[in-house]
C-alpha cells in the first residue's frame, strides 16, 4: 500500500489468505465509503475487478484512479447486460470479481439488504463467495486518517450457498446467508476495537 494512502487510510487486515491465492471468487463486501475500493485494492495482492456504478466514472479526479483498480461501469436498475457479461469474463478467466453485496453505500453504518446478483453469478460461473467486512476501529462510518479492519472470511462453496434451480427464494436466502457472515465479521472486529 502506498504511503500517501496508508497515512489517509490505514488499515488492519484480518485472514486476507481466506481470498484463494489463484483460480476465481467472488468477494462480497460491504459498502460504507467511496474509498472502499481502494480498502480492498491495498489490502491484497491479487488484483480485484470491481463493480462500480456508472457516475463514478464521470468524475475526474476518481475516474483514472478507480479505473486503475480495475473497476468497471454498471448502470444500477436497468439490467445492464454488458456488465454482466464483463463480471462473467472475469470469473470465467479465474480472476477475483468485487461485489458490494448491498448495492450501495449506508448512511449511518448500518448494513442494507443484500442484493442476489453476487450470488446468482456464483450459482452460474460456479464460483465461491468470499465474504469481507470493513468496519471502522473507533465510530460507525469510515474517516480519513481513522484505522478500519479489512476482514476476510472463509470461501462459501458453491454447495453452501444451496442454490439448485436459481428461483428467487433459493437466491435470497443464498445472500442472507453471505450477508450473516459479513456480519460476523464485523462483530469480531468490534470486539477487537472496543466499539
Amino acid at each position: 500500500m502506498p504511503w500517501f494512502f496508508r497515512s489517509l487510510m490505514p488499515i488492519r487486515i484480518r485472514n486476507a489468505e481466506n481470498l484463494p491465492k489463484d483460480g476465481k471468487a467472488i468477494l462480497c463486501c460491504n459498502h460504507m465509503s467511496m474509498t472502499d475500493p481502494l480498502r480492498l485494492a491495498y489490502s491484497q495482492k491479487r488484483q480485484i475487478y470491481f463493480m462500480a456504478k456508472e457516475e463514478l466514472f464521470h468524475i475526474k479526479l476518481l475516474a483514472p484512479i478507480i479505473k486503475s483498480l480495475g473497476a468497471f461501469p454498471v448502470s444500477r436498475g436497468k439490467g445492464d447486460k454488458t456488465a454482466i457479461y464483463t463480471a462473467r469474463d472475469i470469473l470465467d478467466t479465474d480472476r477475483i470479481l468485487g461485489i458490494f453485496i448491498e448495492g450501495t453505500r449506508t448512511r449511518d453504518g448500518n448494513f442494507l439488504h443484500p442484493k442476489s446478483g453476487a450470488v446468482m453469478l456464483a450459482h452460474s460461473c460456479h464460483a465461491p463467495v468470499v465474504p469481507c467486512c470493513i468496519t471502522p476501529k473507533k465510530g460507525r462510518m469510515p474517516r480519513l486518517f481513522h484505522s478500519c479492519y479489512v476482514s476476510y472470511g472463509a470461501p462459501i462453496s458453491e454447495e453452501e450457498l444451496g442454490i439448485i434451480n436459481g428461483t428467487p427464494s433459493e437466491l435470497r436466502n443464498a445472500s442472507k446467508l453471505v450477508m450473516a457472515r459479513i456480519a460476523e465479521l464485523r462483530e469480531a472486529d468490534l470486539g477487537k476495537s472496543g466499539g
